[in-house]
């Protein structure tokens, strides 16, 4: 096989990274929300009740469910409307979360 077909082979295969990403609020049982992106909603949650691999802000503030999921089509899409979330005042969070 030569190197550009190998080239070829290479780019045609389906990516590692998962094609799915989800956008998420988590509520706290202190009622705060936590916002994030992963690929996998469960296995995300799940690291956050784990004090060793969760996100530092839910190791004072610990999860209590995920209260809104929004799916998009790649990571760059995922951070840019965490960003946008993450913008929102409390008020805005919670009628996003409603809708």
């Amino acid at each position: 096989m030569t190197k550009k077909e190998k080239s070829v082979q290479k780019k045609s295969q389906p990516s590692t990274s998962a094609n799915e990403w989800y956008v998420y609020i988590i509520k706290t049982i202190n009622n705060k929300l936590y916002t994030g992106i992963t690929t996998d909603l469960q296995r995300r949650f799940d690291e956050h009740k784990n004090l060793k691999t969760g996100a530092k802000f839910l190791k004072a503030n610990p999860p209590k469910e995920i209260v809104y999921t929004e799916t998009v089509d790649s990571k760059s899409s995922a951070l840019k409307r965490e960003i946008e979330i993450k913008k929102l005042s409390r008020k805005e969070k919670d009628r996003l979360i409603k809708a």
